[in-house]
């Protein structure tokens, strides 16, 4: 395995071009941010915030005031609502479980979307089988949750609602605020929790307006570090910890917190929000030229997810027919484009997305599917090495020249 490993990174050699768009499974950190995260390994506030002396005390104060920033960007009533986490996987366990753990006498219903990310819908399927009833509700064929099947879903029994704010995989902006509505109309104790990961610092997403209980949101996905994430608990909503060990400033995360990586989380905020407007107009023209390149050059093609403003600005997700991903996959990054196959939750299964098999796409259209993720970083000329890229590796996947319409143009 490690020397295969090892021809394909010596065939990369040489590259006339690398474009990085995998975004959804891991970012290039910009050299901003890690400049912020390096005084913090080695020169001050390297001690435990929990302790009484000069190193100790440094680091508390750069985890609270990322604290206070990050509270202020993703629009928190105080800095104790920011509970970091050692990733976003983590925020959404403690959100589901959290939630299933102190509401002990409330009901025992929990209720998802079919296309949650794996880290909601796989604990969700555990906490099922601790007693508790999952149901699933269904989307339209670009993602949208069905409100009316929500409605009939949620009830006096109904303990927590969860629903991402854009879906990871199709970019879908799922109508929260409206479903928040209809969910609290029914129960008014139903805690609502939303991943918005992949809203944070990209669309309009803000706590205070849209007045759900529980957020998520990720460092990564925004272009900082691995490794640290938050979960947002609205000022009066009670959850229990789901670990045990030493308690720091993290009430419901015990450990030491990870100073570095907290202070670069709050230092990608900063970037992501500053020129908001700017970065987000620009990411949505990539977006659509990615779109419109592929679709408008290659047969065969499926768009996955909704178009224009139900999208998220940087999503790009589509499925080549007669055409493997993974196979796809590798084809690109040998030509230095680098995307992802599906979901990254279950691509090495190779089954389809429990996503794409949602909205409705068969087989082959599952199996052949791309995504790729644009940043403020990224220019028109890596948009089009990339459309240049995929139009010759569908080419020669599918082994027939004729069946991709090739333009010169682009």
């Amino acid at each position: 395995m490690i020397e295969n490993i090892r021809e394909l990174l010596k065939a990369h050699e040489g590259l006339r071009r690398e474009v990085y768009l995998d975004i959804e499974n891991s970012s290039i950190i910009p050299k901003e941010v890690v400049d912020t995260m390096l005084p913090y390994f080695n020169q001050h506030a390297y001690g435990n915030p929990t302790l009484t002396h000069k190193p100790g005390w440094e680091a508390y104060e750069a985890i609270m005031k990322a604290s206070q920033e990050i509270a202020m960007f993703s629009g928190c009533k105080t800095l104790e609502e920011v509970n970091f986490t050692p990733g976003e996987t983590e925020a959404n366990n403690l959100a589901l479980m959290g939630t299933a753990f102190s509401m002990t006498g409330e009901g025992k219903k929990i209720v998802i979307s079919e296309i949650e990310p794996l880290s909601v819908l796989h604990v969700a399927n555990l906490l099922q089988k601790h007693g508790f009833t999952v149901v699933k509700v269904p989307v339209n064929e670009e993602g949208l949750i069905n409100l009316e099947k929500l409605r009939e879903t949620v009830d006096k029994e109904t303990i927590l609602v969860s629903l991402s704010t854009v879906n990871h995989e199709i970019g879908t902006i799922e109508p929260v605020k409206e479903a928040l509505e209809i969910v609290k109309d029914k129960n008014p104790k139903t805690i609502f929790h939303t991943d918005a990961s992949d809203a944070y610092g990209k669309t309009a997403f803000n706590m205070k307006d849209l007045n759900v209980d529980l957020a998520t949101i990720s460092s990564y996905k925004i272009l900082g570090p691995r490794g640290t994430a938050a979960l947002c608990v609205k000022e009066g909503v009670t959850i229990k910890r789901i670990i045990e060990g030493q308690i720091g400033t993290q009430k419901l995360w015990p450990g030491i917190e990870n100073t570095p990586l907290i202070v670069g989380f709050a230092k990608a905020s900063e970037l992501a929000f500053h020129n908001f407007e700017e970065n987000v107009n620009h990411m949505r023209r990539l977006r659509d030229k990615l779109i419109d390149g592929v679709t408008a050059k290659i047969s065969d093609v499926k768009l996955n997810g909704p178009e224009n403003d139900r999208r998220a600005p940087d999503n790009v997700n589509i499925s080549f027919l007669k055409c493997e991903g993974e196979a796809l996959t590798i084809e690109l990054s040998l030509n230095g484009v680098y995307v992802s196959s599906g979901s990254a939750c279950t691509r090495r299964l190779l089954q389809p997305s429990h996503v794409l098999v949602a909205i409705g796409r068969k087989f082959a259209l599952a199996h052949g599917s791309i995504l790729m993720k644009v940043t403020r970083y990224h220019t028109e000329e890596d948009v089009d090495y990339v459309l240049e890229v995929i139009l010759k590796a569908v080419g020669r996947i599918r082994g027939i020249v004729g069946s991709v319409e090739v333009d010169s143009h682009v």
